[in-house]
Parts: structure tokens; sequence; C-alpha cells
């Protein structure tokens, strides 16, 4: 690997690590100023930010790249504005930071207090998402960290126009310009180099694609909160009401296909197929969702796909979905821990003992009870714009927040306190 790439990223590493020193002490006060001067920036200089990302999706549609991907790709005006209004949001949230999370006066008198203190340096890896570049950087700022952005190449020049414009709304603030920072290079190369700078990275998070993710688990030296990727179900009860579970997978499905939390696989009630799946076929074709099904499934409809095994593992990211009838709620969730990715899973029910019979036996981030799996999302959960989502279960499970971005020390004070004496 060529020495050149290492030092560059190791330098911009090292100034993020400085800059981390100097962001962790400062008040909310400063935070929230650099955030506001950032969700200006972006409306003010929209313009350029288009420019760019136009290169980008021109780019994308020369190299035959799928339209779910160029539409994670592209940036509109009401785009633009939506990631400042996210990052107004962030300002406006609790800072998380001295937080207490516990404390209690011990039995010899010393007083123990656990506080949240920032991550230190995250670096985020994520594919062509130019929308992440924002949501990172507004996250960790306002959590006390530094933020390494490697996008994917695919977006370069989106993320370029980005930073830079981040970076000099910042530095009219106290805040030191350097905690936002491209990782340079575009190729895996560099990804490599952050990957291995164990000392100056304090955590990775992936986004984006199962083998991105893969990768950086198995190959980081750095500490990795995983995300994954959204292979998630709607299960139509027998108890269910046919009419609003239409209207739930239509919107888990269709409201935006190209994103994790949108449903991938439906699983029906063998007590409600005649109910339910005439239904819900028609209103899948009338939005192009071609059904990959099973054979109880096709003989509800001759335009249903035989479903293979791959299909129900499938990540569509498109107007795909894998549809299987099932005899029992609990084949429903059998299927759903052998296929399922851990992200989102729901459930349409009347009967509120089959709602909590599905809660306690499904092992996601996220269970919906006559809800849309689109709703498992940082800004519809309240915590402003998302660093991931993430599906492992050590720190931080769904999605992440500002209190995920933290760490805890405890805090011991005395009064000349020895011990053994």
């Amino acid at each position: 690997m060529s020495e050149a790439t290492r030092k560059q990223v190791l330098e911009v590493a090292g100034r993020a690590r400085q800059a981390a020193a100097e962001l962790a002490p400062l008040p909310r006060r400063a935070k929230d100023a650099a955030l506001h001067a950032i969700a200006d920036a972006l409306t003010a200089r929209a313009p350029e930010i288009l420019k760019a990302n136009d290169s980008d999706v021109v780019r994308a549609r020369e190299t035959s790249t799928p339209e779910a991907m160029i539409d994670r790709l592209s940036l509109t005006e009401e785009r633009v504005v939506a990631v400042a209004d996210a990052v107004r949001q962030v300002a406006a949230l609790p800072d998380p930071v001295g937080e207490n999370v516990r404390g209690y006066t011990l039995p010899n008198g010393l007083e123990l207090r656990q506080v949240r203190v920032p991550l230190g340096v995250v670096g985020i890896i994520y594919e062509g998402r130019p929308n992440v570049t924002v949501d990172a950087a507004a996250l960790t700022l306002k959590s006390g960290n530094a933020v390494l952005l490697r996008g994917s190449s695919s977006a370069y020049d989106s993320n370029t126009a980005l930073v830079t414009v981040m970076r000099e709304a910042i530095a009219g603030t106290e805040l030191p310009a350097d905690a936002v920072q491209l990782v340079p290079g575009t190729s895996r190369e560099s990804v490599k180099h952050l990957m291995r700078a164990r000392g100056l990275v304090d955590v990775l998070i992936p986004r984006g694609g199962a083998a991105l993710i893969n990768s950086v688990v198995e190959e980081s030296t750095v500490p990795v909160i995983e995300t994954g990727v959204g292979n998630c179900a709607v299960y139509v009860d027998a108890a269910a009401d046919v009419d609003l579970a239409v209207d739930i997978l239509i919107n888990a499905k269709t409201q935006r296909p190209s994103v994790c939390n949108a449903a991938e696989t439906v699983l029906v009630h063998a007590g409600i197929a005649d109910a339910f799946l005439p239904a819900a076929l028609r209103a899948l074709r009338d939005k192009n969702v071609t059904v990959h099904g099973d054979p109880r499934v096709r003989s509800y409809g001759p335009d249903v796909v035989p479903a293979t095994e791959d299909d129900y593992a499938a990540e569509y990211l498109s107007l795909d979905i894998a549809a299987a009838v099932v005899d029992s709620l609990e084949d429903a969730v059998a299927h759903i821990r052998r296929y399922g990715s851990g992200h989102t899973e729901a459930i349409v029910t009347t009967s509120q003992q089959a709602a909590k019979r599905f809660v306690a036996l499904v092992d996601s981030a996220a269970v919906m009870v006559n809800a849309s799996t689109r709703f498992t999302d940082g800004e519809e959960f309240g915590f402003g714009a998302e660093i991931g989502i993430s599906t492992q279960k050590l720190h931080a499970r769904g999605p992440m927040g500002l209190p995920e971005l933290t760490s805890t020390k405890y805090v011991v004070t005395g009064e000349g306190h020895l011990r053994g004496v």
C-alpha cells in the first residue's frame, strides 16, 4: 500500500485527535452556534452543492448505476433544505455530554458519579449518500466528537463540497475546523489505512451494504459499531384488519424503497390469506412492485414470481418484495430468525396477545406494532439526524442518536479518603 496515502490518512487523523481534545470541553452554546452556522451555510450555498452533486449523478448514470443507488446519491434543493433542518433539530436537542448516568454516595462517604463524555475521534465509512456527510458531522459535533468522513468515490464531489461548506461555516465559531474532515483519497487503500489508525481513531461506524459492513468489521483494528442491512419483514396476523394491513405494507415497501427500513418481506397468516392476499397483491401491482412468492402466495396471483432462498434473505432496495404464507405467529418468527437481518419487523394485528407474543419473540433492533417499518429512523424517533442504525447488541442498538455517540467516565470525589485506612 502507498506510503504517501498512509501518511495523508494518519495526518488528518492526528489533526482530528487534536481537534477532539479542543472540542470535548466546549459548552453546549458553542456547539449549537456552530451547528446553526452549518445549517445556514448549507441553504445559502445550495447551488454549489447541487452542482457538485450533479457531477456525481452524471458519472453514476454513465456507469449504469442502479436507480436505487442513484436515488440515494441524488440531492435536490428540497433535500438540502431537509438536511439543514435536520442539523437545526440536532442543535435543539439536549447535550448529552456531562449528563449524569448514575450517582450515589458510597458507605465510606465517597461521592461517585458516572457521566457521559465524548468518544473522541469517530470515523464514518459509508456509501453513496451525501446526506450522511452532514448528518454524521452534526451528531458528532453536538456530542463533542471530531469526525473523519470517508464516503464512497461515487459521491466524492458532493462530499467534498459539503465538507468545504461545513468547515468554512465553523471556522468562524469556537469549534476547531479540523473537527470535521474528509479522509483523503478515493481508493480502497485510504479506507484500509483509516481502519488501522488505532490510537488516533477511537471508533469506526460503517454505513452501507453487507459487503462494506463485513469488510470493516473483519479488517479493522479500530473498534467498530456495526450497522446492519435492512431485511425488514411485515407479518400480517390472523387477527389483522385487512385494510390497515394493506396500507401499512404499501407504505413500508413503496414510500421509499431504497432505504434500509423499507419492508423486503411480507408474511401472511394462513387464516387471513384469502381476505388479505388478493387485496395486497392488487395494491402492490398498482405500485409496480414485483412479488416473489412461495407456492401458496402464487396461487393468489398469476404474476407472482417464484421465490428462492436468496429472495427471502435479500435486501432488495427496489420495488421487489418476498412473500410467504405461514401457519402461525411462531412460524413467522422462525422465518424472520432464519432470514432476517435484525433491523426492524412489524406485526399487524388487532390481538393484544399476538402483539405481545410477537414483540417478546422477535429479536430485532426495532419491532413495530400496527405501524410501518419506515418509522425506524433517528428523526422519526425524535433523536434528530441519526448516525446509523445499529443491529449489534453492544453499546448501541437501533437508531443511533447523541447518547450513543458518547462513552462514560467515573468521577469520584472524596475528602482525603485513603483505601485500607
